[in-house]
């Protein structure tokens, strides 16, 4: 059908050859849809030119749903280094923590049993308990 109107179009004389003017309104009104539209036809060419088709798009989604699998396959490994890495620390810590609390358990066994010993020197050399002073 355009191309129907646009051999209408040039069918039809420019106009009055001496004026410069166009034999009819109309006439020149389609002459300049025309041109639009062919403007147009090149302006929609160009986006259809840089738009990307119904494969390239699942193909991109392909590869990125590839990716977000790897990713967290990385993220899960990084996770699990880490929790063993925090349990060794953790196990290290408990074994300080029991080896300081054994220690400091003798430590006062110790000075349970020199206080035993002072409070019996006290009592056998018959000086005031320590409480008196």
């Amino acid at each position: 059908m355009a191309a129907l109107g646009s051999a209408l179009v040039e069918a039809i004389p420019a106009g009055n050859q001496m004026s410069g003017e166009p034999e009819n309104l109309v006439l020149q009104l389609l002459r300049d849809m025309r041109a639009e539209m062919s403007s147009m036809r090149g302006d929609i060419s160009g986006i259809e030119a840089n738009m990307a088709t119904k494969g390239q798009i699942a193909e991109l989604r392909a590869e990125l749903k590839s990716d977000m699998h790897s990713l967290r396959a990385d993220v899960a490994s990084d996770l699990m280094t880490l929790e063993k890495k925090l349990s060794e620390q953790i196990t290290g810590l408990r074994r300080s923590v029991i080896e300081y609390h054994s220690s400091m358990i003798g430590h006062g066994v110790l000075i349970t049993e020199l206080e035993e010993r002072v409070r019996r020197l006290e009592q056998h050399l018959k000086l005031p308990p320590h409480d008196a002073h």
